[in-house]
């Protein structure tokens, strides 16, 4: 829990009049060596995607850390019974979608994190039994998957032409026949984009997005069930990005679209074709807005300083309930089928849970927990490393937040954490790996850098005045040096690691900064060569290179040059490890051969580590241990070297 979340040994109740105490001054960590420890850490359940069933009788989610791979669970929201665990696999498991009488859920599974997913179907009357929908290990990426009301037509996206059988670019919308195994195109998008379709809960419509006039930007499409009529609804410009959703009443679309420098929320009445504005005021940072289930409010969540804050806006009247602001970050899902809210809460000290809550009494200590997290592991509290609020200024004067982990006693260094995206944020949340470093005698950092989510619109978009390792790098060096400046850091003693684009930031602190800013880093699947990437990654990925750069590799080659960290390693003067997941299609092996050449090329010494069952991250238990245990060490040894 977050500071002042949960006093010592008060409780948080589980269900019906079960406690569990939290807190207290006994800690499990006194007794634990750091395998025990990492061991703890990595066997604490790790929640993603949870759905609320359309009944609001039951909530599904996929767990990490509960096996070898994420599975499915689900729980009845009103708390009376523990979770059930519906599938048990070797291979990464995750929620897709309910069926509409949410008897059902629908999930995906690849082979090995290559995301080339495969769709089933799994009963709550029959746990563990996993019915195939789609073929397994496709060739072509599959998005989404809804389960029409007739029982009988799946509704997903897929760069697939059915006619030639041959993976395409754009990712066209599909209706596949369960009982026949037709597949009828309903809408073919020009373009490769990233595309999830969702269908309508009365199973008339289909609503998706495309990105066919600008990479930068993305209008709202809607094509009726046969197909007969696909049609743009909502465009506020080529380069103005509209995400949409359905109302329950499958009438109307709730929608979030970037339009001077801000988000404003509306709504597109599907029978008049007419739009009304429900929020439209500058201060505000929203970035996401639905309407659940049973629901005649839209939730609202709105990311301030990297915190979630969450309201109910009633659409009719215009009258929004604001949520308490509460240590930690709460954000409502859904309402249960007797009234009661079901949501998300979490922090750095709390482990993503679902909360059964009252709207007259949002506060931690009166949460129902339905996962019983706490229950599947010996730590506690304050076993945990608290998220500190620290702020600095960056070379051009804009203000930058990051999360700061402190050891307990004497560090051994300090570890710059950089989250991935970059359009993304770390919050105030149980990071294992973070967790891990500072039990090991290590400070963390965790900024968040320009071009982050969580501090509106102007800062995302920050990014893009420079491109893909500009002043975000800025950003990222000036937080080092701040630390320096408190006496936190020491210098020769910072390293930097992250996965993905903090695999790339990686690479551009140890190919630019001297050792005394960096002494070392370890990078996971981060870009090396961003004209490799760009060829090698998948291609609804392509056009975000694009909207970030500036342009393709070879409108802009000069840029793509200058941000790749491949031309710059004879620079490199500090330690250096390399971390891969060979089955990886967004920040392909390729990126790692490229620079091996480089590097052997240059004469730079360096240290390999790579995971043939992983794609994009690391994330197996066995697999994070060898790769935490290996980074703490190698950190350790680095530090000392200097």
């Amino acid at each position: 829990m977050g500071a002042g979340a949960c006093a010592s040994g008060s409780p948080l109740r589980l269900a019906h009049g079960s406690f569990l105490t939290l807190g207290g001054a006994f800690s499990n960590i006194a007794l634990m060596n750091a395998e025990q420890f990492l061991d703890a850490l990595l066997s604490l359940p790790r929640l993603i995607g949870p759905e609320v069933s359309p009944d609001g009788r039951w909530v599904a989610w996929s767990w990490f850390g509960v096996g070898p791979a994420a599975d499915i669970y689900v729980a009845p929201t009103d708390g009376s019974m523990p979770p059930i665990r519906l599938t048990e696999t070797p291979e990464d498991t995750l929620l897709v979608s309910w069926t509409p009488d949410s008897q059902a859920v629908l999930v995906e599974q690849d082979r090995h994190g290559n995301e080339r997913a495969q769709l089933f179907r799994v009963n709550l009357s029959r746990p563990g039994t996993m019915i195939p929908l789609t073929e397994p290990d496709p060739d072509y990426f599959l998005r989404g998957g809804q389960l029409h009301p007739n029982g009988r037509w799946l509704v997903y996206g897929a760069n697939l032409d059915v006619a030639s059988g041959l993976p395409i670019e754009p990712t066209w919308i599909y209706r596949h026949d369960l009982e026949t195994g037709e597949r009828r195109v309903l809408a073919r998008p020009e373009k490769a984009a990233f595309c999830w379709p969702h269908l309508n809960y009365t199973g008339t419509h289909v609503l998706y997005p495309r990105r066919d006039r600008h990479p930068a930007g993305q209008q709202i499409w809607l094509v009726d069930i046969d197909g007969r009529e696909d049609r743009e609804i909502l465009n506020f410009g080529p380069a103005t990005k509209v995400f949409a959703s359905w109302f329950p009443d499958g009438q109307r679309i709730l929608f979030l679209a970037e339009m001077d420098d801000y988000r404003r929320v509306g709504v597109w009445e599907m029978k008049s074709e007419t739009i009304r504005w429900l929020v439209d005021d500058p201060t505000r940072n929203i970035e996401d807005a639905f309407v659940p289930h049973r629901s005649r409010h839209a939730v609202i969540i709105e990311i301030d300083q990297a915190r979630v804050r969450a309201s109910l806006l009633d659409p009719e009247t215009g009258e929004e309930r604001r949520l308490p602001s509460i240590p930690g970050n709460l954000t409502p899902l859904a309402p249960a089928s007797d009234g009661e809210w079901i949501g998300q809460y979490a922090s750095a000290r709390q482990p993503t849970d679902l909360v059964r809550f009252s709207l007259d009494e949002v506060n931690p200590e009166s949460f129902t927990s339905l996962t019983r997290v706490w229950e599947r592991t010996p730590l506690r509290p304050e076993d945990l490393a608290p998220a500190e609020d620290f702020r600095w200024t960056s070379v051009d004067g804009l203000p930058i937040q990051g999360w700061l982990y402190r050891t307990r006693g004497p560090a051994k260094g300090t570890i710059v954490y950089i989250h991935g995206g970059p359009t993304a944020h770390s919050q105030d949340h149980l990071n294992p790996q973070i967790q891990f470093f500072v039990s090991q005698g290590f400070h963390v950092l965790d900024p968040n850098y320009r071009g982050s989510t969580g501090f509106g619109l102007s800062f995302q978009e920050a990014i893009k005045e420079d491109g893909w390792g500009g002043r975000e790098q800025e950003d990222i060096r000036t937080g080092i040096e701040a630390l320096i400046a408190a006496g936190i850091a020491e210098p020769g003693k910072v390293g930097v690691t992250g996965t993905s684009y903090g695999g790339y930031s990686s690479w551009c602190a140890i190919t630019h900064y001297p050792p005394e800013l960096v002494a070392a880093a370890a990078p996971i699947c981060g870009m090396t060569d961003l004209v490799v990437d760009y060829e090698t990654t998948r291609p609804d990925l392509r056009p975000y290179s694009e909207e970030m750069m500036g342009g393709s590799p070879e409108q802009v080659p000069e840029r793509y040059r200058e941000r790749s960290p491949l031309h710059f390693v004879h620079q490199i003067k500090g330690k250096l490890l390399i971390v891969q997941g060979l089955q990886d299609p967004n920040v392909t092996p390729e990126n790692v051969r490229a620079v091996q050449t480089a590097l052997e090329q240059a004469g730079i010494a360096y240290e390999l580590l790579t995971f043939e069952d992983e794609g994009h991250g690391i994330r197996r238990p066995q697999n994070q241990k060898t790769l935490y245990l290996r980074l703490a060490e190698f950190f350790e040894r680095a530090f000392s070297s200097g």
